[in-house]
């Protein structure tokens, strides 16, 4: 059984801060060689994604790598050792053009590996960012077979990648119903095509964007579903499953961050993997960092036969509570769009990114909303000082009391009160009242803070000095706001205090 990493950094620009080894908070696609190097060697990290969804992206990497990096990776074998892993683009929501490059520098890595005396192949696994179907797996896995076949045809290369290890991304509440008969479909095929029944199956879940379409506390029971229904179908067929969940340091995005980390293993209890983006590594001192990750390391392989197993019944009954209470956040976030997006323009972009479609929550938005990617989105609403953890949740309480399931969340998300309390902390009330006066639907905000307060037993407010500094800045930003002045460097300076960007 190879091995499966624990900790995975990412490349998502959720940094308020300067990364550490360059002194710029901006990484451009000639950073990310090193920074990949420096996740393995300095912060031990087990596994750097190599993102080509949404942004531009160095094709030649394991050349690289190997070329200028040959002493440590000689130690450290890619593919063995640590693991480099591509997020491919979904072609049905992007252009195509660049999947074929992916697999074509999969193909040619494993020639450059046995070149170098590597490892081979050093990489054999991709993820597919908002999966919906089987379809799109067994796509992807044929056209790999494909382009494998032609490559030995016309180069004569050879290559012992006959096949990849699709990784699915779920992201839509729509699918999670689905999450068992994608995967059996999946596997079925891989029976058929390739006489072939994986030992083991490496899932996906999305934090950020479940939370940005359809709300804070439906994002949380999202991902603590589909823990469950994985190691429910790795059961039923006898496949071992490696969950894995993606998320950023702030509650609204996971809350995944070096001063977070017990409750972060007790919060995904049944994960094999977690990601570390940008905020994570490069928003906390180097120290606490490489502490936490040590820990991370240590305690999640631990941890993941140690899943909250969810019935058929509590299943539906969290789907039917997810769908409802998500119409209280779109309530306030879809009028909200224009000044979302203007707040969003101000902030910086740390990573080369190209436009991006997608779900509700990316640029492309549905109908006649349009809103930013996650973490700007994210960035926005805490720039105003309005954190989105506390948008359309009081009402969503309020309904899950109504409806007798407030114990069942309780015990699925063992950490609201922190989860509250650390959001809370950058709630501006002077700039909500503002906003009331301008908008009604405000008022439901405001209203709801109190029922949150109320019903989860916490005292929302500042409690540091750095917190009213926050609010002080937020209260700069929105006056900017509405005289048309530039507030980025308030906005920069907000972020920094938080330790993430969004």
């Amino acid at each position: 059984m190879r091995k499966i990493p624990a900790t995975m950094a990412t490349q998502h620009p959720d940094n308020a801060s300067a990364a550490y080894f360059t002194g710029k908070r901006f990484i451009s696609v000639n950073d990310e060689i090193e920074e990949c190097v420096r996740s393995f060697s300095e912060l031990n990290v087990e596994e750097y994604m190599w993102d080509w969804e949404g942004k531009f992206v160095d094709e030649a990497v394991i050349d690289r790598l190997f070329n200028k990096y040959h002493s440590f990776f000689s130690k450290k074998q890619i593919g063995r050792d640590v693991f480099l892993t591509f997020r491919v683009p979904n072609i049905w929501l992007e252009p195509s053009h660049k999947l074929p490059r992916a697999f074509m520098s999969m193909i040619t890595a494993e020639n450059a590996a046995k070149t170098y005396k590597m490892h081979a192949p050093p990489l054999f696994e991709v993820i597919l960012p908002m999966t919906t179907s089987a379809d799109q797996l067994i796509y992807l896995q044929k056209t790999f077979s494909k382009i494998s076949k032609a490559t030995k045809e016309i180069f004569e290369m050879k290559s012992d990648l006959k096949r990849i290890d699709v990784i699915p991304l779920f992201e839509k509440f729509e699918t999670l119903p689905k999450i068992k008969s994608i995967l059996k479909e999946y596997i079925d095929f891989l029976k058929k095509e390739y006489h072939f029944k994986p030992q083991y199956m490496r899932t996906f879940t999305a934090r950020s964007d479940t939370a940005m379409n359809s709300g804070f506390l439906p994002a949380k029971l999202f991902s603590k579903q589909a823990i469950s229904l994985y190691h429910e179908f790795g059961e039923e067929e006898n496949i071992k499953m490696y969950p894995w969940v993606g998320g950023g340091a702030l509650p609204f995005r996971g809350g995944i961050n070096p001063e977070n980390i017990d409750a972060v293993l007790e919060e995904y209890k049944g994960v094999a993997t977690l990601t570390l983006q940008s905020a994570f590594r490069y928003d906390y001192p180097l120290k606490e960092v490489k502490k936490a990750i040590k820990k991370l390391n240590e305690k999640i392989p631990e941890n993941r036969k140690k899943y909250i197993k969810i019935s058929a019944k509590e299943q539906e009954q969290l789907n039917d509570f997810n769908n409802y209470v998500s119409r209280y956040f779109k309530s306030v976030i879809e009028p909200s769009a224009e000044m979302i997006n203007h707040l969003g323009k101000k902030l910086p972009q740390n990573r080369e990114r190209i436009q991006h479609v997608g779900l509700f929550g990316y640029s492309r938005g549905e109908g006649k909303i349009k809103l930013p990617r996650a973490i700007i989105f994210t960035g926005a609403l805490y720039s105003l000082g309005v954190p989105p953890e506390l948008i359309g949740q009081g009402r969503a309480l309020l309904y899950a009391k109504k409806k007798g399931m407030l114990d069942l969340i309780k015990h699925l998300c063992p950490y609201l009160i922190e989860d509250f309390r650390h959001a809370g902390h950058y709630l501006n009330r002077e700039n909500l009242d503002l906003l009331c006066k301008k908008n009604d639907i405000w008022k439901d905000v405001r209203d709801e803070i109190k029922d949150i307060e109320k019903i989860i037993g916490v005292e929302i407010g500042q409690e540091k000095t750095s917190h009213i500094i926050h609010r002080n800045l937020t209260s700069n930003i929105y006056q900017r706001l509405i005289t048309n002045e530039d507030f980025s460097e308030d906005a920069i300076r907000a972020a920094e205090i938080r330790k993430s960007l969004g």
